[in-house]
């Protein structure tokens, strides 16, 4: 089983970091590289790719906290099945529906 390694954390200076911003970016959006940029040595603001900023965005919104919880609550007590269940589940009820509308057709 792979590891995940480590993050890569890169800090630069702003004036390095504004000449070398496509640059930059790129590395963020391909390698998943992080950037802190720091003025005086003082972290400013860091980068990171958008993909990634979104999926720590949506994990502040409150509602899907909510629902993350409910979902953990759900497997601790127990309330979960396999997907090959519920999956099997979904398309015999796709089957039954499927067949009482052949049925109704017919009878027409």
């Amino acid at each position: 089983m792979a590891t995940k390694s480590a993050p890569v954390v890169t800090r630069l200076p702003f004036a390095k970091a504004q000449t070398e911003l496509g640059r930059v970016a790129r590395r963020a959006h391909r390698n998943q590289e992080y950037f802190i940029i720091e003025e005086d040595g003082a972290p400013l603001i860091g980068i990171m790719d958008a993909d990634e900023l979104e999926d720590y965005l949506e994990l502040r919104d409150p509602v899907v906290q909510r629902h993350i919880r409910e979902s953990n609550e759900d497997v601790r007590a127990g309330r979960v099945r396999p997907a090959e269940q519920l999956l099997a589940e979904i398309r015999a009820s796709i089957r039954s529906t499927t067949s009482r509308a052949r049925k109704k057709r017919r009878q027409k």
